[in-house]
C-alpha cells in the first residue's frame, strides 16, 4: 500500500514539475524510500525535471502489462540485459565477451577486472557509462535519460592490485524505468556506508556478486543484500560461491530457479515475499 501511494505522489509531483522545466531529474526510486522510516535522501529536491512516467490510467490492460513490463537477461558473469517497455536495451559490466541478442543502447562498466569494462565498445552503441573517473579519486558521475530509462550511479572504491583501496573505482549502477527501481552492485569491494545507502534509495531488484570473496565475502555480501531489502535479487559473477551465498540468505528470502532466459518482471508482479531467482546460465 505504501509503495502504490508514494508512486502515486511521485507521479503528481512529475507532473507539476515537469510545467518549471528545470535541470535536474527526480529519482523515484529515492523518493520512495524516503517514505521508510528513518531514510533521509538529500539529492532528492523540488528543482527537479521528472523521469517519464510510463503508466496511463486509459490504456487498455494488455497494452498496459506491456508498457509496464521490463525484460532482464542474464547474459553471463556479470551482464544482465535490461529491456525497457520502450524498446531501450541496457547491458551491465559490459566488456564485449558476453553479449546480449542485440547491440545495446546503453552499457555500464566497472574497472576492478577487464571482464566487466572494455576500451573498444561496438561504435553502434549510443550511451557508454563507465563507473570510474580517469582522475584518480574524482568520482564518476552519471545522471542520464535514455528513452524511458533513468540511468545513475553511487561511487564505492575498490581495491588496488598493491593490496590498499582505489578510492572510486566501481559505481553501483541504478536504472528506473516502469515505476521499477534496478540497481547492479558491480564489482562491489566493501560493505555499505549510511551514506552509500542513503545515495542509493529504494532498490526493487538487486544484481549482486555471488563468489565467495572475489568481491565480498557470502556474509557481508548478504548483510549488504538484507540491508536493501529488495523483492527481487539476481545473483551473477561466479557460480562457485552462489551455493554459500544461498545457504546464509534461504532461511530469509525465497529461492527459485528460473525456467526462461529472460524474466519479465513489473512493479505488479513483483513477489510479497523477497526472492532469490538464480537465472538460467549462473
Amino acid at each position: 500500500m505504501l509503495r502504490t501511494v508514494v508512486f502515486a505522489l511521485f507521479c503528481m509531483t512529475a507532473s507539476v514539475l515537469k510545467a518549471q522545466d528545470a535541470p535536474m531529474t527526480v529519482s523515484q526510486c529515492q523518493a520512495i524510500a524516503q517514505a521508510v522510516p528513518g531514510a533521509s535522501f538529500a539529492s532528492f529536491s523540488s528543482g527537479s525535471t521528472p523521469l517519464p512516467v510510463v503508466l496511463t490510467q486509459a490504456d487498455p490492460k494488455s497494452a498496459l502489462a506491456d508498457r509496464e513490463t521490463v525484460d532482464i537477461t542474464y547474459v553471463g558473469h556479470s551482464t544482465y540485459f535490461i529491456e525497457t517497455p520502450g524498446g531501450i536495451g541496457i547491458a551491465t559490466d559490459y566488456s564485449g565477451v558476453y553479449k546480449p541478442s542485440r547491440v545495446p543502447d546503453v552499457i555500464t562498466m566497472n574497472r576492478a577486472h577487464s571482464t566487466h569494462y572494455t576500451f573498444n565498445p561496438d561504435p553502434d552503441i549510443d550511451q557508454v557509462l563507465p563507473g570510474w573517473s580517469d582522475v584518480p579519486g574524482e568520482k564518476a558521475r552519471h545522471n542520464v535519460v535514455v528513452g524511458d530509462a533513468y540511468i545513475r550511479n553511487v561511487t564505492t572504491d575498490i581495491r588496488s592490485w598493491g593490496g590498499g583501496f582505489e578510492e572510486n573505482g566501481n559505481s553501483i549502477f541504478i536504472f528506473e524505468v516502469a515505476g521499477l527501481c534496478i540497481g547492479h552492485l558491480g564489482h562491489l569491494h566493501h560493505e555499505l556506508t549510511e551514506g552509500h545507502y542513503t545515495e542509493i534509495g529504494r532498490l526493487d531488484i538487486l544484481m549482486v556478486p555471488v563468489d565467495g570473496g572475489l568481491t565480498m565475502g557470502a556474509d557481508s555480501m548478504s548483510r549488504v543484500v538484507e540491508r536493501l531489502r529488495s523483492s527481487l535479487i539476481l545473483p551473477m559473477h561466479q557460480p562457485s560461491g552462489l551455493d554459500r551465498f544461498l545457504g546464509m540468505m534461504g532461511g530469509k528470502f525465497a529461492v527459485t530457479y528460473a525456467r526462461e532466459p529472460t524474466l519479465r518482471i513489473s512493479m505488479r508482479t513483483l513477489p510479497k515475499r523477497p526472492t532469490i531467482i538464480v537465472p538460467l546460465g549462473m
